[in-house]
């Protein structure tokens, strides 16, 4: 039985298509080198990138001390020791008793390999979000990049979980309400920092965002033994410095002001009196309402908190 092959006009002309829709895709990139806003934008990012890069090769076997005492806690309390003090050349844990089996999965992995996951996630994840911004606003996510890069680096370098905690807190806005309120609870049980993000969840997540705050402290108050443990060893750890590396949970601000151009628009200093005026006049209007109706300016407050909490059918 023979097979019809298929003809020599025809196999060029696919070949002609797939060439055409190539060198379209050429033209198209092409044209957008010259754009000296996208220009500068992938100049900004070689750079922080080769800068980020060339420090955590300098640190080598030195960096993920933080990394390193999540992943000893765990060991140290699966063999019946003290992870708040441990011994050994590793930091003491200083979270929430609780929070160790979180840990468990990633800290069963021998440290090398640990190590390799948790830094090559971390990284990947963000590269991951630096694509979605850098679809619509190459510039300015350029320009965020550079302006957060030693709080990034740092974060890098050490392996503290505060970089997991950004990302975690930029996927929220993008899930569910339970879940973007539970990564949001966590993430403020854990650090405290995140606890202003509260107000870039969607309105419904706001509310589970409370209810999980509320599990995660009832469930501090029934390990209360080692919750005193843990907060002696949090404020025994001794002086600190400034902590320059939680301003990484900035980057979790970045989706919430890309989907609201109105907001974005807010940073340009030209916009800045007409915004004041805006506010003014809104302040002025409220007043007025106030002074004239209290008991329907109380309803109207109720309403609004209502709404801001997704507990009504009114939009936020």
């Amino acid at each position: 039985m023979s097979v019809a092959r298929p003809s020599r006009a025809h196999v060029l002309s696919r070949t002609d298509r797939r060439l055409a829709a190539f060198g379209q895709a050429l033209a198209g990139q092409a044209a957008r080198l010259h754009d000296r806003r996208r220009i500068a934008a992938i100049l900004i990012l070689a750079l922080v990138f080769g800068l980020i890069g060339a420090g955590l090769l300098a640190r080598g076997e030195e960096g993920g001390a933080d990394a390193r005492a999540y992943w000893a806690a765990v060991r140290v309390w699966l063999n019946g020791g003290d992870p708040y003090h441990p011994s050994g050349p590793f930091l003491p844990y200083v979270y929430a008793p609780w929070m160790l089996p979180l840990f468990a999965p990633w800290a069963l992995l021998p440290w090398d390999v640990a190590w390799f996951v948790w830094r090559g996630g971390v990284i990947i994840a963000w590269l991951a979000t630096i694509h979605w911004a850098y679809r619509t606003r190459p510039l300015a996510i350029a320009i965020a990049v550079l302006v957060l890069a030693f709080p990034i680096g740092a974060n890098l370098d050490t392996g503290n979980v505060t970089m997991i905690l950004a990302l975690g807190l930029w996927a929220a806005q993008f899930m569910g309400p339970r879940s973007a309120g539970l990564i949001w609870a966590l993430a403020t049980w854990m650090k405290w920092f995140p606890a202003p993000l509260w107000l870039l969840l969607a309105p419904r997540a706001r509310t589970w965002g409370l209810l999980w705050l509320a599990i995660a402290a009832l469930l501090s108050l029934v390990f209360l033994p080692l919750t005193i443990i843990q907060l002696q060893a949090l404020f025994g750890f001794g002086p600190r410095p400034i902590r320059l590396d939680y301003l990484v949970l900035l980057w979790a601000v970045i989706p919430w002001l890309w989907r609201r151009p109105a907001a974005l628009a807010m940073f340009d200093p030209r916009n800045w009196p007409a915004a004041l005026a805006s506010a003014g006049a809104a302040l002025g209007a409220a007043r007025r309402r106030w002074a004239g109706d209290p008991p329907a300016a109380r309803h109207e407050v109720r309403l609004g908190i209502r709404s801001f909490l997704g507990l009504s059918n009114r939009p936020n």
